[in-house]
Order: C-alpha cells, then sequence, then structure tokens
C-alpha cells in the first residue's frame, strides 16, 4: 500500500504595468481574477485588492517608474487588459510596448512590477516594485478634511505584516496578510514604526 502525501505548491504572478494611474484597476482585476481562480476567501481576495491598489496607486502617484520595463523572460508576452498593455512573463524577452523610435525600433516605456505569490503557509504576500521616490513609503497622520494620505495607514491595517525593500535604482514596497484564515491583526506595540 502506498502512501500519498499531498502539498500546496507555493505559486505567484508578475506583471509589468505602465507608470500611470490606468494600470491599478487592471492590476486590481487581475489579481482579483487569480485569487479567485485558487479558490482564496472573498474576504481576503477584497482585503489584498484594496492592498494592492493603494501600494500601486502610491508608486504611480509618488515614485519615479523603473528604467525600460524590466526583461521579464523567455516567451513574454504582452496583453491588453482594459485598453492597457500589459507585460506577463514566463521566460528572457523584454515586455512589448514602448515608444517607436526614428529607426523603427521600440524603446521600451518605464513600468511598474506588480507580483503576488501564495506560500505554503497561506500567507499572501503583495509587492510594487517602482524607480523609488525622494522619500521613503511612511504612514500619514493626515487632518479629517485631508483629501489624501490614508493609504499606508490602510495597508497597515489590513496587512499582517508590511514593509519596504531598497535596492539599486528601484524600491519594492510589500504587504503580507494570511489567505487561508483571518487571523487577529496586528495590536499596537509595532517596533516597525521607526
Amino acid at each position: 500500500m502506498a502512501l500519498m502525501v499531498a502539498r500546496e505548491v507555493p505559486t505567484s504572478s508578475t506583471m509589468a504595468v505602465p507608470h500611470g494611474p490606468a494600470s491599478v484597476g487592471v492590476a486590481r482585476r487581475r489579481l482579483r481574477r487569480d485569487l479567485g481562480d485558487r479558490q482564496i476567501p472573498e474576504p481576503v481576495i477584497d482585503d489584498a485588492v484594496l492592498i494592492l491598489s493603494e501600494l500601486l496607486s502610491n508608486a504611480c502617484r509618488y515614485a519615479r517608474p523603473l528604467g525600460p520595463l524590466p526583461a521579464l523572460g523567455r516567451g513574454a508576452r504582452a496583453e491588453v487588459v482594459d485598453q492597457v498593455l500589459v507585460g506577463v512573463p514566463s521566460g528572457t524577452h523584454p515586455a512589448p510596448g514602448g515608444r517607436e523610435r526614428e529607426d523603427g525600433t521600440i524603446e521600451p516605456d518605464g513600468g511598474v512590477l506588480v507580483r503576488w505569490q501564495m506560500h505554503a503557509d497561506g500567507v499572501l504576500t503583495l509587492e510594487v516594485t517602482d524607480g523609488g521616490a525622494a522619500t521613503r513609503p511612511l504612514p500619514a497622520s493626515p487632518s479629517l478634511t485631508s483629501r489624501g494620505g490614508r493609504g499606508l495607514g490602510i495597508v497597515d491595517q489590513l496587512a499582517s505584516d508590511w514593509g519596504v525593500r531598497d535596492a539599486p535604482g528601484e524600491v519594492t514596497v510589500w504587504a503580507a496578510l494570511p489567505a487561508r484564515a483571518r487571523h487577529a491583526r496586528r495590536t499596537g506595540g509595532d517596533a516597525r514604526s521607526a
């Protein structure tokens, strides 16, 4: 008699999107579809979509785009989603899209990388990588009448953890949340606020 053990394999999705507000809706819809296909509970999908919206909106509003959209791998293809050209990775070609030069070649536009990954332990991570900004992403304390400044506060409330990673020429803001069970939210006393 053979004993079989099933184990969930971590899965991820990465997309390169143009640096601009239209990309936010495209990324949200793709995340919602992808997580729904993986049978993630709807409340978790709603939280993940809101977190991704806040991170990507901040990247498009405050940060510089990455240089030309990075190479996404062999077999990379472009999808037009809601009239926005989106690079979808799979193996070492750059994502299509950009401006045509006088010599007929394409100069890729700058963009933003969006990634989500479901880990074997049931934690979903969301990442947005851009070209950085003059200031580091930090939650603000807006007044009651302010029109903005609440995005990272929302991320802080919904995510079990979040942070910022720096690399030469790029900044990644990430957030993690439990995708299989609704764990208790973080409580005060977090040392990350420094």
